[in-house]
């Protein structure tokens, strides 16, 4: 008998989305819960990546990693041009940015009457497969050297 699969509640989404960016280096990423100040989302994720490649990578391990788990996204804009993308998840929509764009257009700011929790505050499961004793990877640390456009 397969092992029943995790549920997909908008909380479920929002854990994993946070997983995922911390795990591969989001900067200050925050939740803003914004359910009873909108009619389009329960929930939104502003992050920020440190470069235009950072920024892609974040968005494409989302996309890959909340689809395994079964989040398809209604839409996602901005991967042209890799400063601003948008994932609308339906009940999430999350944001991410070059800091200097966060910075301009203050989403946090903006949704000021939200509550809002840093990915710092938010709970984190380990991964199965992580081990602590693993060396870390200095590789990852700055992404404009990690790969070739």
């Amino acid at each position: 008998m397969a092992a029943p699969k995790p549920a997909r509640t908008p909380e479920a989404l929002v854990k994993l989305a946070v997983k995922t960016l911390v795990d591969h280096k989001g900067l200050d990423p925050v939740i803003l819960e914004v359910k009873e100040l909108c009619s389009f989302a329960d929930y939104f994720i502003v992050c920020s990546g440190g470069s235009r490649r950072h920024v892609l990578a974040l968005a494409q391990h989302l996309e890959e990693i909340l689809s395994r788990a079964g989040f398809k996204p209604l839409g996602v804009e901005g991967l042209e041009e890799g400063q601003w993308v948008l994932m609308d998840y339906n009940d999430l929509v999350i944001h991410l940015f070059l800091q200097p764009l966060r910075e301009f257009y203050n989403l946090e700011g903006l949704w000021s009457e939200a509550p809002q929790t840093p990915a710092a505050a938010a709970p984190r499961t380990p991964s199965p497969s992580a081990s602590h004793s693993e060396p870390h990877d200095s590789s990852d640390a700055d992404p404009e050297h990690n790969s070739h456009e």
